[in-house]
């Protein structure tokens, strides 16, 4: 005779859950990120035009990541502080 299927308690998993949460809430930074597909040349002036408003030294700024996509099309995420402070 089969035995009735018995859900198991789920308070460890909540525990778990919320203990996970937590743990990527602290983990995420302060970084301003913006993402940009645009043309080569373009995508140059772009990054240029972050540099020169923010500088490197005051905020950080970086070419987080980038990838060339078909049609000279460069995919490119600029991050930096939201302050200089």
């Amino acid at each position: 005779m089969a035995q009735p299927f018995v859900s198991p308690p789920l308070d460890g998993l909540a525990r778990q859950l919320r203990r996970n949460r937590a743990r990527l809430a602290a983990e995420t930074d302060s970084f301003v990120r913006e993402t940009f597909v645009l043309p080569r040349d373009a995508a140059r002036v772009k990054a240029r035009e972050w540099f020169d408003r923010y500088p490197k030294a005051a905020y950080w700024t970086s070419v987080e990541s980038w990838r060339v996509l078909p049609g000279d099309e460069v995919e490119f995420t600029m991050r930096r502080l939201p302050t200089a402070d």
